[in-house]
């Protein structure tokens, strides 16, 4: 507990000084990464699907209103199998991929827990997780205008990121239902192998309405491209923003809302619940690699529609997110083998693995933002630094992140975060970042960026540990967090849900 203290301590002063440097300078202006096609690119993951605006220039009296944009078939399209390769990802991809790590006796629970958190939150989300995080309310959270998708039929657009361009809202909400559903089964990992499966649930219903849609609002909600016609203009949209986006963080793809979110609480609740009985003492290796790597292969694959998806459109931007994507992986891959064959002796397949989720980690925030070269750099460090992550850091933590949610995603998260404000760069091959209301490149800061990379991570960090933190506690204090000792020891696929995995 102390270290979760110290931990928690360490963030907050992180985020206290990320704070103090962003008061000497102001933040980047809230706009978005210049094209590489003639249209301008995404300012954040998946932006908030505010409907599309008509233009703001008023006609004159006389003349009939200008038409509303229609959704281009292609976009729809992509939009649509990008949200079936997330789905892919959720299920099958992380339960293999994290079932194959832990013990035979733990197999299907860790699935279930994957399945049903998926399964459950996607509900949540179309009843109030949408509205909430990409309406209009303040700077934390949206309001309830879309409460039960109210108002919302085949025919309501959404905004991308390129003026006058839509697709349809039904296609976004259910893009970013993915995004809302997995995040939090991410976590599982880090407590896997001994938690009762209705605390599971419970804790994923508190923090997703309390830590997961508050940041996603905070990060990627703006009013549209289209509200950005005038200086006066923009300034007004920005007003309604959420927080970070008006901070001038930039996000692509989630490496603040989905992967130091997730990790946070995963390392608090490794920290809460306590360590595995034998921990340390008894064998607890992986059961079937050849599971991990096929759940990290399909997530490989899937991540494709994670990262590129959130471009919005199929255009130039999108290319790009998807060779940044593939290269940093790669780089990721090579750099934790032989990292890990320098240090260990041996190269391993779970190393290999770990290094693929790694570099598609540090890459989401950056994806469509950076140069080819950057996305190799931030592949290769990510390789090495997560490495040390689940070694060096897990080891001075002292806590037991069963499948390194922590080492992965929040070492990740947190890396390519930061790396995100220095290779956006035009200087260093990005794509600069993109002023609405000029319709073009704005000059480029890389300092004003990264202090704005650094309140998307403190912000992330602080707000995720405390929300993780009472909710774990009142799950513990409801429910209770632990199966008993007895079942732990008999798996729980048997103690919780009454099957085995493998029959002899």
């Amino acid at each position: 507990m102390k270290r979760l203290i110290a931990l928690l301590a360490l963030c907050g002063a992180f985020a206290l000084g990320a704070t103090a440097h962003a008061e000497d300078k102001p933040a980047a202006a809230p706009v978005a990464a210049a094209p590489t096609d003639a249209k301008p690119a995404a300012e954040a993951p998946a932006p908030a699907a505010a409907p599309a605006a008509a233009p703001a220039a008023a006609a004159a009296p006389a003349e009939a209103a200008p038409a509303a944009p229609v959704a281009n078939k292609g976009d729809t399209s992509w939009m649509i199998v990008a949200t079936l390769l997330v789905i892919m990802m959720a299920v099958p991809g992380l339960p293999l991929f994290y079932g194959g790590m832990v013990r035979s006796k733990n197999m299907l629970s860790i699935m279930m827990q994957v399945f049903v958190t998926f399964s459950l939150l996607g509900m949540l989300w179309c009843i109030y997780g949408y509205t909430l995080a990409f309406t209009e309310g303040n700077a934390f959270f949206g309001g309830f205008t879309k409460l039960f998708l109210k108002g919302v039929t085949p025919d309501s657009g959404a905004a991308t990121y390129s003026k006058g361009v839509v697709i349809p809202e039904f296609i976004y909400i259910a893009f970013q239902m993915t995004f809302a559903a997995i995040t939090p089964t991410l976590i599982i990992g880090s407590f896997a192998e001994r938690v009762k499966f209705s605390a599971v649930l419970l804790f994923m219903v508190l923090w997703f309405t309390f830590s997961y849609l508050p940041i996603a609002h905070m990060v990627w909600y703006w009013a549209g491209p289209d509200a950005y016609t005038s200086a006066a203009a923009g300034d007004a949209a920005t007003a309604t923003a959420g927080f970070l986006f008006q901070k001038g963080a930039i996000d692509f793809a989630g490496g603040t809302v989905v992967h130091i979110n997730a990790a946070m609480a995963g390392i608090v609740g490794a920290f809460m619940i306590g360590k595995r009985v034998g921990y340390g003492k008894e064998a607890m290796a992986p059961h079937s690699l050849t599971m991990t790597m096929i759940g990290a292969s399909l997530l490989w694959v899937g991540w494709f529609g994670f990262n590129v998806g959130s471009n919005l459109e199929a255009t130039g931007t999108a290319t790009l997110a998807f060779i940044n994507t593939f290269l940093a992986t790669c780089a990721a891959t090579v750099a934790w083998t032989f990292g890990e064959w320098i240090v260990k002796g041996k190269p391993s397949m779970l190393g290999a693995a770990s290094g693929a989720i790694a570099g598609l980690v540090a890459i989401t925030p950056a994806c469509g933002f950076v140069g080819v070269m950057g996305a190799m750099v931030i592949g290769l460090l990510a390789g090495v630094v997560c490495l040390w992550g689940v070694n060096g850091l897990k080891k001075m933590l002292g806590a037991d992140d069963s499948l390194d949610v922590f080492g992965v995603h929040g070492v990740g998260g947190i890396l390519g975060a930061i790396l995100t404000g220095v290779f956006v760069s035009p200087d260093l091959g990005g794509t600069g970042v993109y002023d609405y209301v000029a319709n073009k490149v704005a000059d480029f800061d890389m300092t004003t960026q990264v202090i704005s990379q650094l309140w998307g991570v403190g912000t992330s960090v602080v707000w995720s540990g405390v929300v993780s933190v009472i909710a774990y506690f009142i799950v513990d204090k409801t429910i209770g967090l632990r199966v008993s000792e007895e079942d732990e020891r008999e798996g729980l696929d048997t103690s919780s849900h009454g099957e085995s995995a493998y029959h002899a």
